[in-house]
């Protein structure tokens, strides 16, 4: 086969993989707030929250953050995000992970705490997007009643998106979303003995 038969061959099925792609693309009509859950053992749950959060801020929406088990860490994410002002309502009120606490009635009230308030972001009509960052750890942990939450999530108004993020997402939740991606771990530089690293980790 020449060169232009290989050239005419190749455009003549990309012209057809078009066609199909943009009838898929015409298809789909709906617009909604969506439900996302980034869960798995994987490293990048909150990551990827973050980059939607990007995405968003990018057209001009106001974003809130609800971090469950997180506190007052100094992570580079929340650093950069400062710069946009009150067009991010960011919020750390978790007390650090139930091992460092050791308290369970103490993390119990954090997690109520904290969903107050994403309850309180949820119903802001200006926020177009709200994270709820390791969200999944304190229900794991039984923090806050499961059933509550969900019905939470799924009533939030028709324009809202609500990512929740942690490892271990609970059936009931990942039936309610709408996407659900699971984080797998292929290979972890902490097994070889390479701590959290600024930038990196926080």
């Amino acid at each position: 086969m020449t060169d232009a038969e290989e050239a005419a061959r190749h455009k003549a099925k990309m012209e057809k993989r078009k066609a199909v792609q943009d009838a898929e693309v015409a298809s789909k009509t709906l617009e909604k707030g969506l439900l996302i859950v980034n869960t798995g053992p994987g490293k990048g749950k909150s990551t990827a929250a973050f980059g939607l959060m990007l995405r968003a801020l990018g057209h001009g929406w106001r974003i809130g953050v609800v971090q469950f088990i997180k506190g007052a860490w100094s992570t580079g994410e929340r650093k950069a995000l400062e710069a946009f002002g009150d067009q991010v309502a960011w919020y750390s009120m978790g007390e650090g992970f139930t091992w460092e606490t050791q308290d369970k009635a103490r993390d119990i009230a954090a997690a109520e705490r904290a969903f107050a308030k994403a309850r309180e972001l949820m119903a802001d009509p200006t926020i177009r997007l709200v994270v709820l960052d390791e969200l999944n750890i304190a229900l794991r942990y039984d923090y806050l009643p499961l059933a509550e939450v969900v019905e939470a999530v799924r009533a939030r108004r028709p324009d809202l998106h609500v990512v929740v993020t942690g490892r271990n997402a609970k059936p009931e939740l990942i039936d309610a979303a709408d996407l659900v991606t699971e984080m797998t771990l292929v290979k972890h530089h902490f097994a070889a003995g390479v701590k959290a690293q600024a930038g990196i980790e926080f």
